[in-house]
């Protein structure tokens, strides 16, 4: 039988870059590591960026899958678990209503990643309207993490939207999601069938200018 499949997906004005998507490729580098890695870079429009996921996902049909979505990334993901009813997702200090939170990005962006610019239009936020899930149909396919000092989004939202999910709630951190590796292992065995979490020990705040 094949090695699980992780695919992790970046959230807004990210990449494959990001340092999540790095410690997880430093972690799953190795032959004897047990999952394989994608991490795609995504198109900023949102329509295009879920039919590059699916794409990746009718491709390895045939092998467990299980999303890593990070932020917009998690928002994608729930939508993709909706479609797919063999996936699992991680989801990670994850975006629930991103059109009203990229409202206020309109205009010119630049990625800081890629330095890649572009126009971030009312045409984004639609297409993020359009994939929005009010319920998920099949809560045991999601693990959530959240992290309660997430200066970006608040976390209550997700707590309460994935009120029938696995959670993990961990008192102070980032949107960034501090101390991310001590997570991983615990990843690894949701993508297996199993819920294996740490001790929700508590976080220092991250400092804010």
């Amino acid at each position: 039988m094949p090695k699980p499949l992780l695919i992790y997906i970046h959230g807004f004005n990210s990449s494959p870059d990001s340092w999540k998507a790095q410690v997880l490729r430093n972690l799953l580098a190795g032959a004897d590591a047990p999952a394989d890695l994608l991490v795609p870079r995504l198109s900023h429009w949102p329509a295009e960026a879920v039919r590059q996921l699916q794409l990746l996902i009718e491709a390895a049909s045939e092998r467990r899958i299980t999303l890593i979505g990070s932020s917009l990334g998690g928002f994608y993901a729930t939508w993709l678990c909706q479609q797919f009813p063999a996936l699992r997702a991680v989801l990670v200090n994850p975006a629930v209503y991103p059109d009203r939170l990229l409202a206020d990005w309109l205009g010119e962006n630049e990625n800081i990643y890629t330095h890649e610019r572009y126009c971030l239009t009312r045409e984004h936020l639609r297409q993020l309207q359009a994939l929005q899930v009010e319920t998920p149909a099949r809560p045991e396919q999601l693990l959530l993490l959240v992290q309660t000092a997430d200066e970006t989004l608040d976390y209550r939202e997700a707590v309460e939207k994935y009120a029938q999910s696995v959670q993990y709630v961990q008192p102070g951190g980032s949107h960034g999601f501090d101390a991310f590796d001590r997570l991983i292992p615990a990843i690894l065995a949701f993508a297996e069938g199993r819920v294996e979490l740490p001790e929700c020990t508590p976080l220092p705040e991250a400092v804010r200018n």
